[in-house]
C-alpha cells in the first residue's frame, strides 16, 4: 500500500494559508476544505487533482433527478447513484488506511471512513439542490435530510441504506453504550466535520508512532480552524519534541503553560518543567 507523501514547503505554507482563509470564510466550503487537507497530506494532488475532483462532485449531482422530492426521495435517490450505481461505502480494513480520510482519495477509491464518505454524499447533495447535511453521531457518522420534524437518515459507509426509526439507536449504542439523545441528530458545523476529520488522522497517526509527520500537519491544520481545543498546542509541542526540534517544541510548551497558569498553576509549572527537559537536549 503506497502512503501519500507530502509536498515541498513552498506548496505546504500556500495550502495551509489557503485552509486558513477558506476556514474564517463567511461560508466554509466543505469540500475545498476537504481538498486542501488532502493535498497537504498527498504531495501528488496538485491544483489540476484538486479542480478534477471538485469536477467529479459536480458531474455526479448531475446525474441525480432533478428534485426528486421530499427527504426520503432524496435519500434513495442518493443511495441509488453513489451506493448502488457508483460502489461508495466502506468496510473494517478502510478504518486502516490513511487514504480513507482524503476526499480526492475517496473519490477515487469509492471507499473511505463514514465520514468522508458523508462529504460525498453531502457534497452531491448539496450541488443538486437537496436539503442535506451531516449528523454526527456518536462514533459513526451519518447524512440527514430535510428538517427536523421529517428527518430522514441515511449511512453511506452501508452504501446509503435509509435508516429506520431505531437505527440511529442501534448505531450509537454500539458505537458508545449510550442511547440516543435528540441532541445528537443536529446538523454538524462544516468546521466541525473537518475537525473531526483531522482527529481521525490524528488517531490513525497515533496507533503509528513512526508516522509522527502525519500527526504533526493534522495537529497544525487543526490550529488553523477558528476553534479549536486549546490542549492541540500541548500536542503539537510534544510532537516537535518527539521529532528532534527541541527548541521549538520548548517555546510552544512553555506557551501552553502560560495558558493553563490561567486556570491551574500547578499544571502550569509541570509544562514549564518540560520546557525545561526539552532545552536540556540541546546540550
Amino acid at each position: 500500500m503506497r502512503l501519500p507523501h507530502p509536498p515541498p514547503p513552498e506548496r505546504s505554507a500556500e495550502l495551509r494559508r489557503r485552509f486558513a482563509e477558506e476556514a474564517r470564510s463567511e461560508r466554509p466550503d466543505l469540500s475545498a476544505l476537504c481538498l486542501l487537507l488532502g493535498a497537504e497530506a498527498d504531495g501528488g494532488l496538485d491544483e489540476a487533482g484538486i479542480d478534477a475532483a471538485q469536477i467529479e462532485l459536480d458531474e455526479l449531482a448531475g446525474r441525480l433527478p432533478f428534485r426528486p422530492g421530499g427527504p426520503r426521495s432524496w435519500a434513495v435517490a442518493l443511495r441509488e447513484l453513489l451506493g448502488e450505481r457508483c460502489g461508495f461505502r466502506g468496510s473494517a480494513a478502510d478504518y486502516q488506511r490513511l487514504e480513507s480520510s482524503l476526499l480526492h482519495e475517496v473519490l477515487r477509491r469509492r471507499r473511505g471512513l463514514p465520514i468522508l464518505l458523508s462529504v460525498v454524499w453531502m457534497e452531491v447533495a448539496r450541488r443538486a439542490g437537496a436539503p442535506v447535511y451531516g449528523v454526527a453521531l456518536p462514533g459513526h457518522f451519518v447524512v440527514g435530510f430535510g428538517a427536523a420534524e421529517e428527518q430522514v437518515l441515511a449511512d453511506p459507509f452501508d452504501g446509503g441504506r435509509v435508516l429506520a426509526g431505531a437505527d440511529a439507536e442501534l448505531l450509537v449504542a454500539g458505537a458508545t453504550g449510550a442511547s440516543l439523545d435528540p441532541s445528537m441528530l443536529v446538523p454538524a458545523d462544516p468546521l466541525d466535520v473537518v475537525l473531526r476529520i483531522l482527529n481521525n488522522v490524528r488517531a490513525w497517526a497515533a496507533a503509528r508512532p513512526e508516522r509522527s509527520d502525519v500527526a504533526l500537519w493534522a495537529v497544525e491544520l487543526s490550529l488553523l480552524l477558528p476553534s479549536h481545543p486549546a490542549r492541540l498546542r500541548y500536542e503539537r509541542a510534544q510532537l516537535l519534541v518527539e521529532r528532534g526540534d527541541f527548541l521549538a517544541g520548548a517555546s510552544e510548551l512553555e506557551a501552553y503553560a502560560e495558558v493553563v497558569g490561567a486556570v491551574d498553576e500547578g499544571a502550569a509549572e509541570r509544562v514549564r518543567g518540560q520546557a525545561r527537559a526539552a532545552r536540556a537536549l540541546l546540550n
